[in-house]
């Protein structure tokens, strides 16, 4: 069951990293209007390509802060226990981080977007989403984040991180993401 759900995260890691290395190129036109090709590959060669992408030569990383995956900036999302909205502690040093980031860039703000799982009422899951996004929202700003530099917006159910019907996939979806609008 471990393994299933390790093996989801990483195809699901490879496809986002893929989609970043894919940013830009997709859909974007030429000089003269026309739709551009895009670049195929292979997922793994893309996956490995955007790993790599802002290492140097000795491996340290080159690129920006917030995309470096040796930092706490680059774990965006806060898992939650079932119908709760308390921040457990091992997820406290990463919101503090950002509200860290987000204080020494004053033109940098977020979007916190609040997830529940599918049990429970449309409304209710729209509801919990929110005070858990609120409940990030309350941490980042008293750990040195500006509240105009926050957004929040819940989901509820509606965007499920991982589909299925049981613990497996539901612990996945019970989650605030920290969405960057402008890093500054």
């Amino acid at each position: 069951m471990q393994r299933r759900i390790l093996k989801r995260l990483t195809l699901i890691t490879a496809a986002a990293l893929l989609l970043g290395a894919c940013e830009g190129q997709m859909g974007t036109k030429d000089d003269e209007g026309m739709e551009a090709d895009v670049v195929e590959g292979s997922m793994d060669t893309a996956a490995d390509e955007a790993t790599t992408q802002g290492m140097a030569d000795e491996g340290t990383f080159q690129g920006h802060p917030l995309d470096d995956p040796s930092s706490p900036l680059s774990q965006r999302t806060i898992y939650f226990a079932f119908d709760s909205s308390h921040i457990e502690e091992e997820n406290r040093s990463i919101i503090e981080a950002h509200a860290e980031w987000l204080a020494r860039h004053p033109g940098a703000n977020v979007t916190l977007e609040g997830h529940a799982d599918e049990r429970g009422t449309r409304e209710y899951n729209v509801a919990l989403g929110e005070r858990r996004a609120n409940s990030v929202r309350q941490l980042l700003a008293l750990t040195g984040a500006s509240g105009g530099q926050i957004k929040t917006i819940s989901y509820g159910e509606e965007r499920p991180a991982v589909e299925g019907h049981d613990e497996s996939a539901w612990r996945f979806n019970r989650r605030v993401e920290i969405v960057y609008r402008n890093r500054e």
